[in-house]
C-alpha cells in the first residue's frame, strides 16, 4: 500500500515561512509527479502546485505563484513546498499526492489526476 507521510505544518504569523514535506517509497516517488493541494474550512480542496516525474517542470495556482516553491529530492523520496509571506488565507489542511506511472514532464493540476493522497497536515496562519 502506497503512504505519502506529510511533515512540517503548524502555527506561524502573517509574512512567515513554512516548509511542507512529503515523503513515500523510492519505487512510487520516482514513478510520480507529485503535487500539493490545500482545503480550508468550508471549501472545497484546491491545487497549490505540482512537480513533474523528471523535476524539470512546475506548474502554480495563481494564489502560490511566487511565495511558494514546490521541489523534490529523489536522493530522499521527498517532496517540499516551500511556502513564504504567508496570508492568513494559506490557512488550511495541506495535501500532498501523487499521480503514479506519469510522463516525465506532465504537471498534473486536477485532483481526480492524482492516484495516492496523504492525510493531510493543518497550516495555520495568523493575522
Amino acid at each position: 500500500q502506497v503512504q505519502l507521510v506529510e511533515s512540517g505544518g503548524g502555527l506561524v504569523q502573517a509574512g512567515g515561512s513554512l516548509r511542507l514535506s512529503c515523503t513515500t517509497s523510492g519505487r512510487t516517488f520516482s514513478s510520480s509527479a507529485m503535487g500539493w493541494f490545500r482545503q480550508a474550512p468550508g471549501k472545497e480542496r484546491e491545487f497549490v502546485a505540482a512537480v513533474s516525474r523528471s523535476a524539470d517542470y512546475t506548474r502554480y495556482a495563481d494564489s502560490a505563484r511566487g511565495r511558494f516553491t514546490i521541489s523534490r529530492d529523489s536522493a530522499e523520496n521527498t517532496v517540499y513546498l516551500q511556502m513564504n509571506i504567508l496570508k492568513s488565507e494559506d490557512t488550511a489542511v495541506y495535501y500532498c499526492a501523487a499521480k503514479y506511472y506519469a510522463g516525465s514532464y506532465y504537471i498534473p493540476h486536477k485532483d481526480n489526476e492524482y492516484d495516492y493522497w496523504g492525510q493531510g497536515i493543518q497550516v495555520t496562519v495568523s493575522s
